[in-house]
């Protein structure tokens, strides 16, 4: 079976390969197809662009598509950046640009008040009708401080309690046994192999 995976970020292609590293799946990307194009994340969830993204690759390939988007949750900010969280501090932003808009404007607040949690939703269309949508999550805390040059994204700021580590202090192997986008990966998994074998 081959399966596009819906995203041009290439931190997410390498974090998705390896988990789905262990099925008999041809992995692809969308640069194999066309380079230089432009997903739309028109959507106002993260379920509409991750159905979005799938839809817009299955009809440039017609090949079963992986699609995702995540996004970070910020009780404090009233669930910002959210849908937005790749562009929070602007259209190109960079992901230190990111992080330290949201460190800025949770400066001064009190650790108790920076929850925050991660989701991930994944939209697996193995068809031209049907789109599978399959969802992990993990709760957190925003840091004071960037710690950590592992991960990506908002990795270097979002504090997990338990382990007393960002996700960018983890290894790579450690965030994929407890990420949301591993979370969701994992449901992919095991709808992918509870699929008749194709011959």
């Amino acid at each position: 079976m081959k399966l596009v995976l819906a995203t041009q970020n290439k931190d997410k292609v390498r974090e998705i390969k390896n988990f789905l590293s262990g099925l008999k799946i041809q992995i692809l990307t969308v640069d194999m197809f066309k380079r230089n194009l432009t997903l739309k994340e028109t959507g106002k969830t993260l379920e509409e662009n991750a159905q979005q993204k799938a839809r817009q690759i299955y009809r440039l390939t017609k090949l079963p598509v992986l699609a995702d988007d995540s996004g970070l949750e910020v009780d404090y900010i009233k669930g910002k950046p959210g849908v937005r969280s790749s562009r929070f501090a602007g259209e190109k932003a960079t992901y230190l640009d990111n992080n330290l808009k949201l460190l800025k404007l949770l400066q001064d607040v009190p650790s108790r008040q920076r929850k925050a949690r991660f989701r991930c939703v994944m939209a697996l269309k193995l068809s031209e009708k049907k789109v599978k949508l399959l969802e992990g999550k993990i709760s957190g805390y925003i840091a004071t401080e960037r710690k950590g040059k592992s991960g990506f994204g908002y990795d270097p700021v979002f504090y997990i309690p338990r382990l007393k580590k960002t996700f960018a202090q983890l290894s790579l192997k450690q965030k994929n046994q407890i990420s949301h986008r591993s979370k969701a990966l994992e449901k992919v998994k095991k709808y992918l192999q509870s699929l008749p074998i194709r011959k």
